[in-house]
C-alpha cells in the first residue's frame, strides 16, 4: 500500500529540514506584514490605504489606481532631475531584488516569480514616495504650479492622506529601496542617515531629532523609533489603548486607578519637556508624561505601530506598553480634562468625550509587558497611593480647599 500524499511530503520536508540557524537567518528577513484578521476584525479601515499604493498587498486595488498617473509623472521627474538613466535605478535594486522579496511575510506566488514586474513597482512606487519626501524638505520647480501633487494645492489637500497611507503596516516599501534610489541619484554621497532624517522631517511637527545610524526597516518603523528617542523641544506627535479596570480600590499592580483617582488620592500630574514615550517616571508623589497630541489619524496610527510590535519579533513593545499606560490612567471625558488642564493631553479632535473613547476602543486584546519600565512606575504609583498618610494628606488639602473656597465666595457675597 502506497503511503498517503501528506505523509511523503512531510517525510520531503523533514529530509531538507533546515538548522535552525538558517530559520533564524530567514525569519531575520521580514518586516512587512499582512495584518491578520484576528487584528483587522475590530477596525477594518485603519490597516487598509486610502489613497495610494506603497508595494504588492494592495497594488492594483480599484480606488487606488488612479494615483499610478501621479507615480508614472514624479518618476519621470526624478528621472530628468537625477540625470541618471533608469537602468542605473534598476541595476541598483537587482542587485537586491530577493532581499527586498523576503521583506513580505507572505508575498503572494505572482510577485515571486516575476522579478520584473516586482522590480518596476519598487522603482515606481519608490520614486513618488521619495518624491513626496524630498518636496517637504524643498519647493521642486519642474512640477507644474497646478500639478494635484506636488503643488501647494496637493500639499494642503492630497499630501495628508498619503501622509496616513505611509504609515499603514500593510502599505510600506522596505527601506533599502529608498536608500539605493538616494545612492543612484546623489553618487553615493548620501546614505541611510539622511533618508531618515527626510522621512522624520515629513512627518514631524518642527521638532529636530538625532535618528543617529538606527538601521531601520521601512517608514513606519523610523516614526516609531522618532517616537521613542529623547526631543526636548518643540511640538508633539500621537499615540494610546484600553482595558477594563476593577472601580475597587484593591487593584493590582498590572492596573492603576484613573487619572481622577489618583488625582483623588493625591498624586499631581506634570508634563515632562522630553517627547519621548519611553519618558515616564513617579517620584515624591509626581507622575510626570511628555506631552501627546491627539488628531483624526492617531487612532490608524497607533493600531498600525501596535500591530507591528505584535507581529515584528524583537521590534520591542515601548509603543503599546505606553498605550496601555494611558488608557489606564484614562476613562472618560473628566481624566481627559484632567491631563489636559497640565498640558499632557493636546487634545485637536474637539471634545473630550471623543479622546476618552479613542483611548478606550484602541486595544482590547493586550496587556502591559511585566518587562516594561512602564510597570515598575505603575507599582511605585499604587505602593505610594496605598499608604494610609498620603491618603490622609491628600483628604486634608481636598477638605482644606473646599472649606477656604466657601470662605472666599461668601466674602465676594
Amino acid at each position: 500500500m502506497a503511503e498517503p500524499k501528506w505523509v511523503v511530503e512531510v517525510n520531503e520536508k523533514l529530509k531538507n529540514m533546515v538548522v535552525a540557524s538558517t530559520e533564524i537567518s530567514q525569519w531575520k528577513k521580514r518586516s512587512i506584514y499582512k495584518v491578520p484578521a484576528c487584528i483587522t476584525d475590530l477596525n477594518k479601515k485603519a490597516y487598509r490605504p486610502l489613497i495610494v499604493s506603497f508595494g504588492p498587498y494592495h497594488h492594483g486595488e480599484a480606488h487606488l489606481r488612479p494615483m499610478e498617473e501621479h507615480k508614472q509623472r514624479a518618476l519621470v521627474h526624478f528621472l530628468k532631475r537625477s540625470g541618471k538613466p533608469l537602468e542605473s535605478f534598476l541595476s541598483s535594486l537587482e542587485q537586491v531584488v530577493e532581499d527586498l522579496k523576503n521583506s513580505y511575510d507572505p508575498l503572494d506566488l505572482k510577485w515571486q516569480k516575476d522579478s520584473r514586474g516586482f522590480l518596476q513597482m519598487m522603482i515606481l512606487d519608490g520614486c513618488f514616495m521619495l518624491e513626496i519626501l524630498s518636496s517637504s524638505a524643498q519647493s521642486y520647480e519642474d512640477y507644474a504650479y497646478n500639478d494635484p501633487i506636488f503643488s501647494s494645492h496637493g500639499n494642503i489637500n492630497i499630501v495628508p492622506y498619503i501622509k496616513r497611507d505611509m504609515l499603514m503596516l500593510e502599505n510600506q516599501l522596505p527601506l533599502l529601496v529608498i536608500e539605493k534610489l538616494v545612492a543612484v541619484e546623489t553618487n553615493n554621497t548620501k546614505d541611510g542617515y539622511y533618508v531618515n532624517k527626510l522621512i522624520f522631517k515629513f512627518f514631524s511637527t518642527g521638532v529636530a531629532s538625532d535618528m543617529g545610524n538606527h538601521k531601520c526597516l521601512h517608514v513606519l518603523d523610523v516614526y516609531r523609533k522618532s517616537l521613542l528617542q529623547e526631543r526636548s523641544h518643540g511640538k508633539t506627535h500621537r499615540h494610546h489603548r484600553r482595558r477594563h479596570r476593577s472601580r475597587i480600590t484593591d487593584i493590582d499592580d498590572h492596573n492603576i486607578p484613573t487619572a481622577t483617582q489618583l488625582y483623588d488620592a493625591g498624586i499631581r500630574f506634570r508634563k515632562k519637556k522630553s517627547f519621548s514615550l519611553k519618558n515616564i517616571s513617579f517620584k515624591h508623589g509626581v507622575l510626570k508624561l511628555p506631552i501627546v497630541l491627539i488628531d483624526d489619524s492617531s487612532e490608524f496610527i497607533f493600531l498600525n505601530l501596535m500591530a507591528f510590535e505584535r507581529l515584528h519579533v524583537g521590534a520591542g513593545y515601548e509603543v503599546t506598553s505606553y498605550i496601555i499606560f494611558m488608557d489606564n490612567l484614562i476613562d472618560n471625558d473628566r481624566d481627559v480634562a484632567l491631563l489636559q488642564s497640565r498640558g499632557i493631553i493636546d487634545n485637536v479632535m474637539g471634545s473630550d468625550k471623543a479622546v476618552a473613547k479613542l483611548f478606550n476602543s484602541l486595544s482590547n486584546d493586550i496587556s502591559l509587558d511585566p518587562e516594561s519600565d512602564l510597570m515598575v512606575v505603575q507599582k511605585q504609583v499604587n505602593k505610594y497611593r496605598r499608604q494610609p498618610w498620603n491618603a490622609w494628606k491628600a483628604n486634608l488639602m481636598h477638605t482644606y480647599l473646599e472649606i477656604h473656597g466657601l470662605y472666599f465666595l461668601l466674602l465676594l457675597l
